[in-house]
């Protein structure tokens, strides 16, 4: 917080973990980082470029499709 507040920071890049833990630690970042109207991302997650779908579970196939892009 210091450093974003001390800094000309534009956006902050969240890289945790597609987890329970992860994804509740991205979250209170992010609440914490909205006060200062910076940009806070998350890293895309979901299907490995290669992936087999047979093997893929509910949550990385919900995932997939949340961050689906236009072909």
């Amino acid at each position: 917080m210091d450093r974003v507040k001390a800094e000309p920071v534009k956006e902050v890049i969240l890289a945790t973990n597609p987890t329970v833990e992860g994804d509740t630690t991205a979250l209170y970042i992010q609440r914490i980082l909205s006060e200062t109207g910076v940009t806070v991302t998350r890293l895309a997650s979901g299907l490995p470029v290669g992936g087999d779908l047979e093997y893929a579970d509910r949550l990385t196939l919900a995932r997939s499709f949340r961050g689906r892009t236009q072909f």
